[in-house]
């Protein structure tokens, strides 16, 4: 890192450089909520250096930020399940901080490792004359060496935009202090502990918004043209506690200025000199999938000039990703029955069912089925219509085969070995159809260039059961040739409308083989469906293939699905029974998918497992997501910790997640 020591006597005032940039540049641009002239901060919230503002970017919208500073090292994954709400997850690496005290074990002769939760909440949008108003936190669910809160305001005019806000915390080392105002409400928030009292991945409330001082901090963005922008901010890090082991070194300049560049809509590289006395470089990625997702468009068929109405509709249809399975008609309707895995939404298969009719001259009503692995997703054709139908076609059944082969990176983050682990692995998903109802999947993986080999610390709790604490294990043998990721055959049954079987065997995910059911109640017309899944399983040796451990369990898991609809929609999916591991509990699980496959998700499980026998941590709780870029590169589930209580099995597919597929959300 650079190092630059500034003399206090050739400071210029921050009065006199905003007088210069606004004296020099004039421009037109509104940036206020941009997504193009707005960019995540060193901590991964959209802000300027460090300072966060009130700034949102649209729902969907994703980003990852790679912070090479002094002495922070830190790779932030940002998401916005909501326009007013965004959530950012964190590892870093402090140069300056042991990881630990003793210098006869080799893990100590390391850079500490963390991670941490960031989370920002919009207040009130800017209004005219009235700024957007945001209330946020750094770290306010890790060790709480980050640990900050803050309410900042953020004002738009032409190019410029300005930012004011308040930090409690780490936030709060300005020179010049006020008192906190929330003294004058309660006794409590004169008083903030600096000493973190309980164990990583706890919430410390009584820290929120506390202590006798706190800093006002200020800055401003500037938008030179549309790749260049120019940011001014106030230090307001508290450089001074070194009660937490981080330390910022001589601070020689009450501001820091900075710049992004924009290489594209997505990808901008950033450049600071922080505080006077270092520079630092920043890496990001963002995604608004509103701008960027493609809608469908519909495909025309070829036509035959034999073809006859059916003929032609069902060319369309299957052009379109549409199967058809049976057509029948009366004197006045048309009845289909499809099967299709393409299409998220059932707006938009009604829509090419619509203009496949229309194009193939059929000018009847069309009432349809729509199966997914044959089960009964929707039901339009009741008993009536079938006893007074002639049957026009029906679709032998054939085996099918599909397959796909792409990329994907699996990383391991702020283990003990080291900061960034991580694989670029060649993965091949297949599947066999040979009913329609009966699927055979396979997933395989090559490894083309890792570095697992020097993951060797065991972990340091495995009650009650060691089933995922050893993922390291498995992945120092991810290069040992073509991996078996998963291999099982899956059975679909609707025995009774709105009734749902789903049989599957085989290896049922990388550690994990087995065998078992799950049954789903499933109603279109509703927001509920409920559940239960009951298997038996057994851990997979560490080889990837066909061989196993001694371990084995039986788990049965009672499922509870809810969907809302209202102004703020989400799912809600709740989850009691018995855990791989043994351990018997609850799960709750919120998340927000969209069409274009991006999926947020928090999650939180709690077991009879105690948390002293837990260890730090206190029990089971995580943030997963599924960002579409360049297909599923990035599908990730973070925990503050991996442990094994609460470990659930993971499945390619649950029979909710395939039919709720025809229920948007959006």
């Amino acid at each position: 890192m650079l190092k630059i020591k500034t003399l206090k006597n050739n400071r210029c005032s921050f009065q006199d450089f905003l007088f210069f940039i606004i004296l020099i540049f004039s421009k037109n641009i509104l940036i206020a909520d941009s997504f193009d002239y707005n960019f995540y901060n060193n901590h991964g919230t959209v802000g300027l250096i460090n300072q966060p503002t009130a700034r949102f970017f649209n729902e969907q919208s994703h980003g990852i930020t790679a912070y090479y500073g002094d002495p922070d090292r830190k790779i932030t994954f940002t998401s916005s399940p909501y326009d007013w709400l965004e959530a950012s997850f964190f590892y870093t690496s402090l140069t300056n901080k042991p990881y630990c005290p003793y210098d006869y074990d080799p893990v100590c002769s390391q850079d500490y490792k963390d991670k941490g939760f960031n989370l920002k909440v919009r207040l009130k949008e800017e209004d005219g004359i009235f700024p957007a108003i945001a209330l946020g936190f750094y770290d306010f669910a890790g060790t709480g060496l980050y640990g900050s809160e803050y309410i900042v305001a953020s004002h738009g005019i032409d190019s410029f935009d300005f930012h004011f806000g308040l930090g409690w915390g780490q936030l709060n080392g300005a020179k010049n202090k006020i008192n906190n105002p929330l003294g004058f409400f309660h006794e409590s928030f004169k008083f903030r502990p600096e000493d973190y009292s309980g164990k990583g991945g706890q919430f410390e409330i009584n820290k929120f918004f506390s202590g006798k001082k706190i800093s006002p901090f200020y800055g401003i963005s500037y938008v030179y043209n549309d790749n260049l922008i120019i940011k001014i901010e106030t230090d307001n890090i508290n450089h001074e506690n070194d009660s937490k082991g981080i330390k910022y070194g001589e601070r020689n300049s009450d501001f820091s200025y900075g710049i992004d560049y924009k290489i594209n809509n997505s990808l901008s590289l950033g450049a600071s000199f922080e505080r006077g006395s270092y520079f630092s470089l920043k890496f990001l990625y963002k995604n608004n999938p509103k701008k960027s997702y493609k809608k469908y468009k519909y495909k025309q068929a070829e036509i035959g000039e034999n073809d006859d109405k059916y003929t032609k509709l069902i060319k369309n249809l299957e052009e379109n990703g549409i199967g058809v399975n049976r057509i029948s008609e009366t004197s006045r309707s048309i009845g289909l029955e499809l099967t299709q895995f393409i299409h998220p939404d059932i707006n938009l298969v009604e829509k090419i069912i619509a203009q496949s009719s229309m194009d193939a001259g059929i000018t009847k009503n069309i009432k349809k089925n729509i199966k997914i692995a044959n089960l009964d997703a929707l039901v339009e054709i009741d008993d009536n219509f079938k006893s007074r139908s002639d049957l026009i076609y029906s679709r032998e059944s054939t085996k099918r085969f599909n397959t796909n082969t792409g990329f994907r990176f699996r990383p391991f983050i702020a283990g003990r070995e080291g900061f960034l682990k991580g694989a670029l692995l060649v993965e091949n998903n297949s599947e066999v159809i040979l009913r329609e109802n009966l699927f055979v999947t396979t997933n395989l993986k090559y490894s083309l260039v890792d570095n697992f080999d020097d993951l060797i610390y065991p972990p340091v709790n495995t009650f009650p059961a060691q089933v995922r604490s050893d993922i390291k294990k498995y992945l120092n043998n991810i290069d040992n040739g073509l991996l078996v990721g998963r291999a099982q055959m899956d059975y679909f049954i609707s025995p009774k409308n709105n009734h749902h079987l789903m049989l599957s065997g085989g290896i049922l995910e990388d550690m994990f083989s087995g065998i078992g059911m799950e049954y789903l109640y499933f109603k279109p017309d509703t927001n509920y469906s409920f559940g239960i899944e009951l298997f038996k399983v057994r851990k997979r040796d560490y080889e990837w293939r066909f061989g196993h451990q001694k371990y084995e369990n039986t788990i049965m898991t009672a499922n509870y699905y809810y969907r809302n609809y209202g102004l703020i929609p989400f799912d809600l999916k709740i989850s009691a029974g018995e855990y791989l591991a043994g351990d018997i509990g609850t799960t709750i699980q919120f998340s927000r998918k969209f069409k274009s496959g991006v999926n947020f998700g928090v999650f939180a499980s709690i077991t009879d497992v105690t948390a002293e026998q837990f260890g730090e941590g206190s029990f089971d709780k995580g943030i997963f997501f599924n960002i579409p870029i360049y297909g599923n590169l990035f599908d990730y589930t973070w925990r503050p910790l991996t442990k094994d209580p609460g470990a659930k099995l993971v499945r390619s597919n649950t029979l909710y997640d395939l039919l709720v597929r025809f229920q948007p959300i959006e």
